[in-house]
């Protein structure tokens, strides 16, 4: 029900985006009810609408109040666009799976449920950027993209900090032999990121994969939440949960960056 008190929002923050308007939200302190109770953020779980709405407003408020909350239509891509003037009208969002911006009074926000959310800024030159990141998005080097782009509205790569955001931990990503080949072939340091599982399959580091790359595109100060989607049911939505569990739909939280 739209009209239901929610409780607290949970927001997990960075102390290495500390100062900045930014979050990395959870479940609890929605209005969302049934399979996907909390808040859920995401048009495409089959809730109302009102609830989305009325939980994407909570989620606003606890990050930063009063602004515009702009997001695109996620594909699992590395196409970043720029959230610049005039922003477009929610019914055309961009197909991309990432967006940056230098002008305040507006709010960055990625959807996931197990992909990992990374956040960025550049302090000094008043620019800030957040991706979405499933294993196809990094693969394809969609944080690579949000740094181009943010060097593009001034930033520079040896000033900006990155946090990768609540995804699914490598003890509940396992993955098949054909996974783990996709990146050995993309890169000769990528075998650090698997560890052997049952026979044939191997658990896979999101998150370690994805510091890795920012680190190894010139970023220097990076950090990890360390916090586990598919472990923590009442604190995450989990695609893979979900699947597991045969539950008919998931939800999809937000994580927030921007200036103020």
């Amino acid at each position: 029900m739209a009209d239901a008190e929610p409780g607290a929002v949970d927001v997990s923050r960075a102390p290495l985006l500390e100062g900045l308007p930014h979050g990395f939200l959870g479940r609890s302190g929605g209005v969302s009810t049934g399979d996907v109770a909390g808040l859920n953020v995401g048009h495409g779980a089959g809730d109302d609408p009102a609830s989305v709405a009325r939980n994407r407003a909570l989620a606003t408020d606890a990050v930063l109040p009063g602004v515009r909350l702009v997001t695109v239509y996620q594909v699992h891509s590395a196409l970043c666009t720029v959230a610049g003037d005039p922003l477009w009208a929610e019914a055309e969002r961009p197909h991309a799976d990432a967006l940056v911006t230098d002008r305040p009074g507006r709010l960055l926000g990625i959807l996931t449920a197990d992909c990992a959310p990374v956040l960025l800024a550049d302090r000094s030159a008043g620019v800030v950027g957040a991706a979405h990141a499933g294993w196809k998005g990094a693969i394809q080097g969609v944080t690579d993209a949000t740094i181009a782009a943010m060097e593009g509205l001034g930033a520079r790569r040896a000033s900006i900090v990155a946090a990768v955001g609540p995804c699914i931990a490598s003890p509940s990503y396992e993955v098949d032999q054909a996974f783990r080949d996709r990146f050995l072939a993309e890169g000769p340091d990528n075998p650090r990121h698997f560890a052997e599982g049952r026979p044939g399959h191997w658990h896979f580091d999101l998150e370690g994969y994805l510091m890795g790359r920012l680190r190894a595109a010139g970023i220097g100060h990076v950090e990890g939440l360390g916090l586990d989607t598919y472990a923590a049911p009442q604190r995450f939505y989990s695609y893979r949960r979900a699947t597991h569990r045969q539950e008919p739909a998931y939800g999809r939280q937000i994580s927030l960056i921007g200036l103020a």
